[in-house]
């Protein structure tokens, strides 16, 4: 072996190994663990995002992918994702996966003044996972009353653009070509919290759903208001 090419084979290894951390790893801050990483370090996932596309569909912010059991919620102060604490501990749901992607539909407000719990709408899309963070077109088609404990906390039923589900326009047209979906979410989001958390009230159509967006967008419209002010 020539003397050239020894030498370009040392300069490669030590480009190679200088490129590698063999130290101990570093605990991530706080700062850094935000789900979404945004080409926009300015973008308010609350504030900045439009809840309706002109073609009637919503922009859904999934906080939790489909199947998984972190438990991460939108900071509405920050407009981050972030993993959900308790008693200073992140939170994990103890049941199976969630049975669809999961998040909130940003310029929202249920007021507790109202019955609400003071955030956005929920929304679970049905469809295929997709990442934590991600702006899922979606198209809602009904809603699942629950309480929990006692406070309204409505769940919004949408099916994703991406998703063979995409042709279901209703709950009636999910029952007849997706037979036990409807008792699938129910007998989850019932039991997901453990006996007697959740209590299902039973189910609303598109229309009813749309009206509960409306008011929901409305809601949110006067509050930012009323704090502007």
């Amino acid at each position: 072996m020539s003397n050239r090419i020894l030498i370009l084979l040392c300069i490669s290894l030590s480009l190679f190994l200088g490129s590698c951390d063999f130290g101990p790893s570093v605990e991530k801050s706080d700062s850094s663990e935000n789900a979404l990483e945004k080409e926009d370090d300015t973008l308010h996932l609350l504030t900045d995002i439009n809840p309706l596309l002109d073609d009637g569909d919503i922009n859904a912010i999934i906080e939790i992918p489909a199947g998984t059991l972190d438990k991460w919620e939108l900071d509405k102060s920050t407009g981050e994702i972030r993993w959900a604490m308790i008693d200073e501990h992140p939170r994990v749901v103890h049941y199976i996966g969630y049975p669809g992607n999961y998040g909130m539909i940003p310029q929202t407000l249920l007021s507790k003044e109202k019955g609400g719990d003071g955030d956005p709408l929920d929304v679970l899309v049905l469809g295929p996972p997709v990442e934590r963070g991600q702006l899922l077109k979606s198209k809602i088609i009904g809603v699942l009353y629950l309480q929990d404990r006692g406070e309204q906390d409505d769940k919004l039923i949408a099916v994703s653009s991406d998703s063979p589900m995409y042709d279901v326009n209703n709950l009636d047209e999910l029952n007849a070509k997706y037979k036990g979906v409807i008792e699938i979410l129910q007998m989850w989001f019932t039991n997901y919290k453990g006996p007697g958390q959740m209590e299902f009230k039973g189910v609303g159509n598109k229309k009813v759903a749309m009206e509960i967006l409306a008011k929901a967008i409305k809601e949110y419209q006067l509050n930012n208001s009323k704090n502007n002010n």
